[in-house]
């Protein structure tokens, strides 16, 4: 694809006898929403390690903005634009959220006062503006989420890896955490983002590849990915996709 961001072709990892991940294409368009879903276990996160630098590939390549990256450190991948966020999301703690923030601009940027003045920026982008002074420490699950975003989008990233930036919210949480992420996707950073929770990967991703046991095994549009049979039974066990459309059918007999 001449508009992929990020491209992987034939990419596997292995820890001792597991196959974590197995001989996995794809292409991220760029300036699109995309997500990565798939059952626990499946090497979705181990993934997120192989694009953005955190592990090296046994076989295969990665490709970001046409360069090949495979197996480059993760401070270089971020230099070129490639950033990702956490599950678990460790701030530093004594530091104010500005001061997180900051951690992220100097990327780029030394002077210290112009590090803090961007901080104030990417925090009204999350919606952190009011806890701007607010030690670290004292941030909700949903506000220490919020920061783990920022840190990440302070970078000046071109393409942005969320790994389950909506997990351990409540619904309420997770709805006014939404436009956060189009938002920014909308500012034009490419995102993909690994997501459980499927009410945002069908209001959100324009794209979806479902992985299951290291492997691809679906792509295409939420609402194609979420009918297919191999992702049910993925999901939800061996023949239950049968059971499914029995159980339909039978409800409109």
């Amino acid at each position: 694809m001449n508009d992929a961001l990020l491209a992987l072709s034939g990419v596997s990892r292995a820890f001792g006898g597991l196959k974590a991940v197995q001989n996995v294409s794809l292409s991220v368009r760029e300036g699109s929403l995309s997500a990565l879903i798939g059952p626990n276990g499946a090497g979705k996160t181990t993934m997120f390690a192989l694009m953005s630098g955190f592990l090296k590939p046994d076989s295969g390549t990665v490709r970001f903005a046409g360069e090949d990256i495979t197996g480059h450190e993760p401070h270089r991948n971020a230099l070129r634009g490639m950033t990702r966020t956490f599950q678990i999301v460790k701030p530093f703690a004594a530091q104010t959220v500005r001061e997180n923030i900051a951690v992220g601009v100097h990327l780029h940027e030394r002077r210290r006062g112009a590090a803090l003045a961007r901080a104030e920026a990417v925090a009204a982008q999350v919606g952190l503006a009011p806890q701007l002074d607010k030690p670290a420490s004292d941030l909700t699950v949903a506000g220490r989420k919020r920061l783990e975003l920022a840190r990440a989008l302070a970078t000046r990233p071109r393409l942005l890896l969320l790994d389950e930036v909506l997990a351990g919210l409540n619904p309420q949480e997770i709805a006014e955490m939404m436009p956060v992420v189009r938002g920014i996707a909308d500012s034009g950073v490419t995102v993909l983002m690994i997501e459980h929770v499927m009410q945002a990967v069908m209001h959100l991703a324009e794209h979806v590849w479902v992985l299951a046991q290291g492997q691809l095994i679906a792509e295409g549009s939420p609402s194609v990915v979420t009918s297919d049979d191999r992702v049910v039974e993925a999901y939800l066990g061996h023949g239950t996709a049968a059971r499914l459309r029995k159980a339909a059918a039978g409800a409109a007999a």
